[in-house]
């Protein structure tokens, strides 16, 4: 298993605090992530894992997935995917005077909820098995971007000293 990169954010000690009215802060980890894996990357990784099914089946079994889980919530279905998690659908609405006056036209628009299984929700045992790794923050990195692109400039001038990055 590998470990979650994290980076180091410095804030208000007091959260909500806007920016101008920040009288004190503190470092706090901030997780970082590094990919998003497709349905096609998942399926892989799961008939890797000794599956008897192949990439091909298992990102069919997705896709279905995917399909069915729609049809049954827009029947207003709540789906269960066992230790996965649940899915079930929330609107936002407006209100009426009356119940009378209030209709489908109400409902202004719907979203899916997802409530993790007891396996992903024991928050305990997910901490206990995780590892993690201080890695720069992406303002830092985009910084040491910018300065070796500089220096990359630099070195183009003319002035060649033998040295370039990358090399």
């Amino acid at each position: 298993m590998g470990q979650i990169p994290y980076s180091i954010a410095i804030r208000s000690d007091k959260p909500g605090t806007k920016k101008i009215n920040v009288k004190s802060t503190k470092a706090y980890p901030v997780l970082q992530r590094t990919e998003t894996l497709t349905e096609s990357e998942l399926a892989a990784h799961i008939a890797a894992h000794g599956s008897k099914f192949t990439r091909g089946d298992i990102t069919a079994v997705i896709v279905s997935l995917v399909d069915c889980a729609r049809e049954m919530l827009l029947e207003g279905k709540v789906v269960k995917l066992g230790e996965l998690g649940t899915l079930r659908l929330s609107a936002k609405t407006t209100g009426s005077d009356t119940a009378a006056e209030c209709t489908a036209d109400n409902i202004k628009e719907l979203n899916v909820k997802f409530n993790p299984g007891k396996v992903l929700m024991n928050l305990r045992a997910l901490r206990a098995d995780a590892e993690f790794e201080c890695v720069p923050s992406r303002a830092a990195q985009a910084d040491a971007v910018t300065a070796a692109r500089s220096q990359e400039t630099l070195s183009d001038d003319g002035d060649d000293d033998g040295q370039h990055l990358g090399d």
